[in-house]
């Protein structure tokens, strides 16, 4: 009958469909950071493009935590945290400061995870940027490094703000994480390193989740030297936490991702030495660091600063390795990466450190305390003022 014969056609082209389906979603797949990358361009070149107003920092509404200095104690110090990335791109190449949904990321998990851990120490400054899109961070496009230091113009902006409010005298954290942290190494080579006051109040400064050059530390930032040790001041901690099965992520990060070098100038990091601080034992040795000495990772969310977390202890070893901090996948599932979109260059939801980090700068503000009233305990004294005895001026003839 001709229904029985078209009858295996039509089973061949329904198994041919099926199959042809399976390898688009496959190749979707496969491929499903490129297609997100393209989803995410924001289509204009950044020389045409009419990025948001820029914020003035003398406005409280520029920030997303700014204290009151008069409720602050003359010795309590201050922090100056840069946020990671929020905005993802397609709309624009630099996020505007009056995105709700940013605010709402920055308060709920960005302040609680990432300057918590500080907040117990001195009192957080956390500007609002227009930070560039997470498009800008997944490619080296012209485009990219531009939107990239326009977001650095407004942290330098800011920063020069926050110094003109806390004074000469009160000793400074610096904490910079994800795109927050490369903003922060530019800091470090234009502003902090040629400061000589600056760097005696320095704490530390802690670059969290960002490639750093170990080339600097031999250059321009050798007075502001990679932490050797727990008693170390004045110094940079900076970690890129990866683990051995994650072959993309630790591609991306050595391979494809962009650093600033002594220049000022954004470089790749293919080739590079990168530089890398053990959190757990807080030293450049490469030792290894077994979970039984990690204080806590904490996945906080919605907290006020001050307000802590429970964090959870011995969830990971950690090992410094070619610029790289190898850790063990965490026990708890709060404090393992999301299966996001482009998670490879994001920051994660949680902060795997947080105890330590924690501990850390408590002890190293206690130590640069004593520290600087050692150093002006024995500042040589002024001399006495001499009295000036006005002397006419006589014409020469």
């Amino acid at each position: 009958m001709p229904g029985q014969s078209i009858r295996p056609i039509t089973w061949v082209l329904l198994a041919a469909g099926s199959i042809f389906l399976v390898l688009i979603a496959a190749a979707s797949w496969l491929m499903r950071d490129q297609i997100y990358q393209a989803l995410l361009d924001p289509g204009i070149p950044f020389q045409t493009y009419e990025p948001p107003p820029a914020p003035d920092y003398t406005d409280p509404d520029s920030w997303a935590v700014r204290p009151v200095l008069a409720a602050l104690g003359d010795e309590e110090p201050a922090v100056f945290f840069v946020h990671p990335t929020m905005h993802r791109g397609a709309s624009s190449w630099n996020s505007s400061l009056d995105r709700r949904s940013h605010r709402e990321q920055m308060q709920q998990l960005y302040l609680p995870n990432y300057a918590g851990p500080f907040a117990g120490t001195g009192a957080v400054f956390a500007p609002l940027y227009r930070h560039a899109a997470l498009y800008a961070y997944m490619n080296n496009r012209e485009d990219s490094r531009q939107a990239r230091a326009l977001a650095y113009d407004d942290v330098r902006a800011a920063f020069s703000q926050f110094l003109a409010d806390i004074g000469d005298e009160r000793p400074v954290i610096l904490v910079g994480v994800g795109q927050g942290g490369g903003h922060l190494t530019r800091l470090l080579l234009d502003v902090v390193s040629r400061d000589e006051n600056l760097i005696a109040r320095l704490i530390a400064a802690y670059v969290l989740e960002a490639p750093v050059a170990a080339s600097l530390f031999d250059g321009p930032l050798q007075s502001i030297p990679l932490c050797d040790s727990r008693e170390a001041i004045r110094c940079v901690v900076t970690f890129m936490p990866v683990r051995e099965d994650e072959a993309r992520r630790i591609e991306a990060i050595v391979d494809r991702s962009m650093t600033v070098l002594g220049d000022g100038e954004l470089a790749t990091t293919r080739g590079l030495e990168l530089a890398c601080v053990n959190p757990l034992l807080w030293d450049l040795s490469g030792g290894r660091a077994p979970a039984r000495l990690h204080q806590g990772g904490a996945a906080a969310e919605g907290l006020e600063l001050g307000e802590r977390p429970s964090p959870l202890a011995s969830q990971t070893g950690a090992q410094c390795r070619n610029g790289l901090l190898f850790i063990e996948q965490p026990r708890s599932r709060t404090l393992r990466r999301p299966s996001r979109l482009a998670e490879i260059r994001r920051v994660p939801p949680f902060n795997l450190f947080y105890a330590d980090l924690e501990a850390d700068v408590s002890r190293r503000a206690a130590i640069l305390a004593t520290t600087l009233a050692e150093e002006r305990r024995w500042a040589p004294e002024l001399p006495e003022a001499e009295e000036v005895v006005a002397v006419p001026v006589r014409p020469i003839d």
